[in-house]
């Protein structure tokens, strides 16, 4: 990546939270910012049928105009419709309207030509969300695209795709197994780390931060929201707990003073990457 995408990438590395408003309903778009998601994103994809399309965008396009005449300008990230359709070329042509937007999320992606024909047509950064086989297939030649800064991905069409039975063991396997390669390729080609998929019960608090916690051990910095009753759940199950803070204070503590490479803390043989570990974890609790 080129400077500009790895300040861009940086910056979105810091968002935990990616609350989706559909674009036929702008006036939640307030809501969304006051939910203190870290990231807002209007769909102007599955979340708008087709013939209400155009009537979307420009609705989205007076909002715009409207947030730029005041002081109080939120940059908005805008999902866009998959490469190809008519869709997707209107969306491109708005984006062209909306400069100062944050960036775009481009549905079903599957090719780096796509991804680079957005980023040339727009300027804006670009976050590609696999959908599909061939996406999944194509990450590593996307990831070497200009101006992709990110990846994400929507497992329910994956399932479809791939014909995984959602909700079972099978698709958890399969979940963990695209969560890896996204991880993996991100890290190699120096992109953000990808943001993980949508937990669809936003009711179910218990099960969205056992997965909020599976998707940080693995590495992941942020997820997908589609309520924002949600937001407010996934900073709580990141918060390290308190023996886990104790403990790494500790570690870095006698590092420090101590300047040893070996040590024993509680029992535990320490050495570089566990101290690492730890100061990890106290720069990701602060």
């Amino acid at each position: 990546m080129d400077s500009v995408n790895d300040n861009i990438a940086a910056d979105i590395s810091k968002n935990k939270t990616w609350l989706f408003v559909p674009a036929t309903r702008i006036d939640r778009v307030a809501k969304a910012f006051a939910s203190d998601a870290d990231a807002v994103i209007i769909d102007l994809e599955d979340a708008v049928a087709q013939e209400d399309k155009a009537q979307a965008r420009e609705a989205l396009k007076k909002y715009y105009d409207d947030q730029n005449d005041t002081q109080n300008h939120q940059p908005i990230w805008l999902r866009i419709n998959q490469a190809g359709s008519q869709a997707f070329f209107e969306d491109v042509a708005l984006c062209q309207q909306m400069p100062k937007i944050a960036g775009v999320l481009l549905a079903k992606a599957e090719k780096a030509a796509d991804i680079e024909y957005v980023h040339q047509h727009t300027g804006l950064p670009v976050i590609a969300l696999i959908e599909s086989a061939a996406g999944l297939y194509h990450i590593d030649s996307m990831a070497k695209t200009t101006g992709l800064v990110a990846f994400s991905y929507g497992f329910l069409d994956l399932c479809n795709d791939l014909r995984v039975q959602a909700g079972t063991p099978s698709a958890d396997i399969i979940a963990n197994q695209i969560r890896y390669q996204l991880i993996l390729t991100s890290k190699i080609h120096q992109l953000a780390p990808p943001i993980d998929t949508i937990y669809p019960d936003f009711n179910d608090g218990a099960g969205l931060r056992a997965r909020v916690q599976l998707w940080s051990q693995m590495g992941m910095l942020g997820m997908l929201c589609i309520h924002p009753k949600q937001v407010a759940t996934v900073p709580q199950a990141l918060q390290p707990t308190d023996s886990e803070l104790e403990f790494a204070q500790r570690v870095v503590a006698e590092y420090e003073q101590s300047g040893q490479a070996v040590f024993k803390i509680e029992g535990e043989m320490v050495d570089a990457p566990v101290i690492e570990r730890c100061r990890q974890l106290l720069v990701k609790s602060q």
